[in-house]
Formats: C-alpha cells, structure tokens, sequence
C-alpha cells in the first residue's frame, strides 16, 4: 500500500464514523421527542378521564345527597332498640305449682250431662303478662256457710293444694258460695280452683263471678258457668262439667277488673256437699285511670 493510500483511508474512516454517530444521535432524540409526546399524550388523558369520574370524597357526597333527597319509602330505617314484644306487656306462662296427683287418668262412667272429655295430656301453658302472680294468697275470704263441717275458710286461701286429709274445706250442702276479697281492683287473668281432687268427681253448678263490690251489684261478670237448668238462680250456663284433677279448673278472666271473686257449687256426684282446697287469683294491680 502507498504511502497516499494510508491518509486516504484514515479520512473515509472518520468520516463515516462521524456519519453513524450523527445518525445514533438523530434517532435517539427522535425516540425520546417520541417518548415525551406518549408521555403527554398519557396525562392528557388521565387528566380527561379524572374529569369525568368523581373523586372518592366527590362520590360519597354525591350518596348523602342522594339519600337526604330521597322520598321516606325508599329509605328504610333500622331501630337501634328491640321490638315492643320485649316491653312489659310481653306474655309469659304463668307459674303455676300443681299438687301431687291422687289417681291416674280421667274415668268416664260419670252420668253427667255435657261432661267435658279428658285432655289425654298435661294442660297447656296459660300466658298472662309478665309480673301477674296469684293474688289471693291469704287474702280474706268469706262463705255462706258460717260453720264449716270440716276446715276453716282461711284454708282456702293459705296455698296448700295437696288433697290429703287436713287440707279441704266441707261446706254443707246444696248450693254454697265463697268469696275472696283481694283488698282492691286488680286486673284478673285466671282463676284457678280445686273443689276436692282424692278421687274423681263432678262438682254442679259451678258459677264464677267477679265484682267491685262484696254484695256483687256493681260491675259484675260472669266468667264460668255450668249451671245447665238454672238451678243456682244465675241464668242457664254454657260450660261443660268436668272431672276434678289435681291441676285443678283454670278459667281464663281475660284481664276483667275487679275486688272480689265469688265461686259457686251446688253438691257433687257423691253428695249433696260442697268443697273447697284452695282458689287461686292471678292478677296484677289495676292502674288507677
């Protein structure tokens, strides 16, 4: 190679290695002025898209307006306290303590007229409101017959129930009534009453009735009656007779108000006499209007 070659060559060279790095240089800047226009591009539309959707703090108030603008029905309301079936008006199964039982099952060789059948099973809860208690427990109670033959009045209220003996009351016979007196108006809503439960019996006009007042003038109800020919002079009744049991009568007084309760009977299927183990008031004081 000629010494003229050399320099020639050293020329082309630069010269096209000045060519390649202008050309790098070129297409760099116009990726990067490409990558700034994206770049641009991107938060335009970000910024366009931030336009259109609220914020988070935006869509929250946007709901509260909604729901203060919207009518009662659709916006349901949640109690933060119980239901009012939680109140004292709430009804709950009396507590009721049954003497022991003196014989099993119920027989039916009675000759009685509209005799009520057996349960076949223990009576059913009685529901009452919350508080109601028996409100007759040694409270004053008087009678038609002054002298009974065996017992005392008091005994029908002193809350034995048993049937052994010492603890009825014999009345004489034919129709007999008693009357506790609660010492005030209370709203009633049962009456419970066993007559003589050693055996099985049916008790005769069994009439009970409640009052304001001790001669039964004023505000007098009639809340049981199986009086079926009048004999007792109280009108013809529509109740079924019934054996008695050691769970003894309940009668529903649906919330009647009233002082004094009266209870009649007129002999049973053994004899002419009348008898009484205990009567039992469930009730609460009446609220004065």
């Amino acid at each position: 190679m000629s010494n003229k070659t050399v320099p020639a060559l050293a020329v082309v060279s630069f010269c096209f290695c000045l060519v390649f790095v202008f050309g790098c240089s070129k297409e760099s800047s116009e990726e990067t002025a490409k990558q700034a226009q994206q770049t641009m591009a991107d938060s335009a539309m970000a910024t366009a898209a931030e336009g259109e959707a609220p914020t988070p703090s935006e869509t929250t108030e946007t709901a509260e307006q909604v729901a203060e603008t919207r009518p009662a029905a659709e916006s349901p309301q949640i109690s933060a306290q119980p239901p009012a079936a939680t109140s004292t008006g709430e009804l709950v199964p009396l507590d009721i303590k049954l003497p022991k039982p003196m014989f099993i099952g119920t027989p039916q060789n009675f000759r009685v007229d509209k005799l009520e059948k057996p349960l076949g099973k223990p009576r059913p809860p009685f529901l009452a409101p919350a508080g109601t208690k028996n409100v007759a427990f040694k409270k004053s109670i008087t009678s038609t017959d002054k002298a009974p033959i065996i017992g005392e009045i008091a005994m029908i209220t002193d809350g034995s129930k048993e049937a052994s003996e010492g603890n009825y009351v014999e009345l004489g016979p034919f129709k007999q009534h008693v009357t506790v007196d609660l010492g005030a108006r209370h709203d009633i809503y049962a009456i419970l009453l066993w007559h003589f439960h050693e055996q099985p019996r049916v008790y005769f006009d069994v009439i009970v009735q409640t009052a304001d007042d001790a001669d039964f003038k004023t505000n007098v109800h009639t809340l049981f009656n199986n009086d079926l020919d009048n004999s007792a002079g109280l009108g013809i009744g529509s109740d079924l007779h019934y054996v008695e049991t050691a769970e003894g009568k309940l009668v529903d007084a649906k919330g009647v108000q009233a002082r004094y309760v009266r209870l009649y009977s007129n002999g049973n299927t053994n004899n002419d006499l009348n008898h009484y183990i205990e009567v039992e008031v469930y009730g609460k004081p009446a609220v004065a209007m």
